[in-house]
């Protein structure tokens, strides 16, 4: 039988329901006054004569009929349709703290924003504050919200991970001198979403044990080979005990793919067993060490063998920011500031690539306004020069794969980044003929973020990959990596494709403020994965080359 507790949680359910879905708010609001009512009451509604329900003070009529049906049946008709009525990610956006039914309203109707991985990306693009109701303070509460509650649901992004993989690393080594502890799983082999930290140690599992209890971890898992805990942080850490391998081969083991791993033992059965170390496993074999990051496809085993280590891109060989965002649409710095700091990173060049007009939640640039920037970007070029700044848009793919822009706008600039911000819920066949016809435009340069997904958030539309590929290479469009954590879209495992078919990729910050550029560095942790060599990417020429390989890709 349905407690008061539950009670009131469905009527306050159904009540926040209605008002964002603008749904008689007299009744909403009398619902709402009754879930405060039954949390307050000293006796059980399941326990009192039916007839007295409605006699409760706070209760009423209507709202009687509905707790007995909820007695009755376990449930609320009218919430259930209000429920199926309503996207997932709007449900779980009103766990959020601080978002209240109007706030989640004004976010689905006006900002069709569906997930809160998705609102949290429109807070760092500063997109809240242009609506009533959300200032710089509310964005900022809202953002710390969203990421609090991510934190909980058990999987996380890489970079939200790496300093506290660090900080926990040091805190082991310090307690456990003397003991051998391998970092190894999947934060070690840089894939961008992990569930767990782990490691693999020699440390007796009782000492282990004995130091998180001390140190009020909860353990969730303890036996001979494996142990696991989680702080307040809520983020599993688990050891592999070692007790009969070195650490060094349990932690191989881990830090390979299943199907790496797979070739690894058919082909070199035992010889590694006593390796102390990973680089003596690969000694043991007679093979030159496979990075970590590149233990996914077996088939990276025989192009080490008897052959140079591969030489795949690292942070130091981008000489660029391509695509950032300037206070002129959604971003929170002057270009100036932008190319200032740029600039004192050691970089060549930026390309500023604000919002187009179609992007109004994110003030994109009307035709007038294109043309006052450009002549902006003119006067710093004087004044920053050798230093180069580059005009550049992130253009809107319209609904029909059309550009946001008239062609004789989009041949002003010096490139284009045609991304996809609208109308993502469309199937494989819509995606492709939208993607493709932008692909084959004159104008566009850059492909942006392929697949539009939010990683933890959005899943992104279905794309055929190869056939993407494909289009890019043939139309001279490079394929852009966005590097921003929760992006990180052309995903890593089609690097490797796109580069053995000859595209040119793109690592790309995506940033909105200047320590956005640090984004960078994800971007590149990511084509890793994939092999990507800095040749292949574009944000690696220099400004000499860089200048070059617009102009001889220039087709507007």
């Amino acid at each position: 039988m349905p407690t008061n507790q539950h009670i009131a949680e469905q009527f306050e359910l159904l009540a926040k329901l209605m008002e964002i879905h603008q749904d008689n708010p007299f009744k909403a609001k009398s619902y709402a006054s009754a879930a405060f009512a039954i949390e307050r009451l000293p006796i059980e509604l399941a326990d009192m004569n039916r007839n007295d329900i409605a006699q409760v003070k706070g209760i009423g009529a209507s709202s009687a009929q509905k707790i007995i049906e909820l007695l009755d049946r376990g449930s609320l008709q009218s919430l259930e349709e209000l429920i199926q009525k309503t996207p997932s990610g709007i449900l779980e956006m009103m766990q959020i703290k601080g978002l209240g039914p109007k706030k989640v309203a004004t976010i689905w109707k006006e900002m069709h924003i569906e997930t809160i991985g998705e609102l949290l990306y429109a807070c760092n693009e500063n997109r809240l504050l242009r609506y009533k109701g959300f200032g710089e303070k509310t964005q900022k509460n809202v953002a710390e919200s969203i990421e609090f509650f991510l934190r909980h649901k058990g999987h996380f992004l890489w970079a939200e991970l790496e300093t506290y993989a660090e900080r926990i690393r040091h805190i082991l080594v310090e307690a456990f001198p003397s003991y051998i502890i391998e970092s190894c799983g999947l934060f070690k082999r840089q894939m961008p979403v992990v569930d767990a930290l782990e490691w693999s140690t020699n440390i007796p599992f009782a000492l282990l044990h004995t130091f998180f209890e001390k140190n009020e971890f909860q353990l969730s898992q303890v036996d001979e080979l494996e142990l696991t805990a989680k702080g307040i942080e809520n983020v599993q850490l688990r050891f592999y005990r070692s007790s009969t391998e070195q650490p060094a081969v349990v932690a191989f083991r881990k830090n390979c793919s299943e199907l790496f791993l797979n070739e690894w033992i058919g082909q070199f059965q035992e010889k590694w067993s006593s390796a102390t170390t990973e680089e003596e496993v690969f000694t043991a074999c007679g093979i030159s060490p496979i990075p970590t990051y590149l233990r996914e496809d077996p088939a990276v085993i025989e192009r080490y063998k008897d052959a140079a280590p591969i030489q795949v891109i690292q942070p130091k060989d981008i000489r660029g920011i391509i695509h950032s965002h300037s206070d002129w649409s959604d971003g929170a710095n002057t270009i100036e500031e932008m190319a200032v700091a740029c600039r004192n990173l050691g970089m060549e060049y930026l390309v500023i690539s604000d919002h187009s007009k179609s992007a109004f939640y994110a003030n994109g640039l009307q035709e007038e306004r294109v043309k006052a920037q450009h002549q902006y970007i003119d006067e710093l070029n004087s004044k920053l020069s050798p230093f180069h700044i580059f005009k550049s848009i992130e253009c809107d793919i319209l609904n029909d794969g059309a550009l946001d822009y008239s062609d004789a706008l989009l041949s002003t600039f010096d490139l284009v980044i045609a991304s996809v911000h609208s109308n993502l819920n469309m199937d494989q066949e819509k995606a492709m003929q939208r993607l493709t016809r932008a692909i084959e435009h004159p104008a566009t340069t850059i492909l942006g973020h392929p697949t539009g997904r939010l990683l933890l958030s959005r899943k992104g539309y279905p794309i055929d990959h190869e056939r993407i590929i494909d289009a890019c290479i043939k139309n001279g469009v490079a394929i852009e990596i966005n590097a921003h954590p929760r992006r990180l879209d052309l995903d890593w495992a089609w690097v490797g494709k796109a580069q053995e078919k000859g595209a040119i990729l793109s690592i790309n910050p995506d940033a909105h403020v200047i320590e956005g550029f640090n984004d960078v560095r994800y971007g590149v942790l990511a084509a890793q994965k994939g092999g990507l060599l800095s040749k292949n990417n574009l944000s690696s020429y220099s400004l000499t080359e860089f200048t070059h390989y617009l102009k001889t890709h220039r087709k507007l």
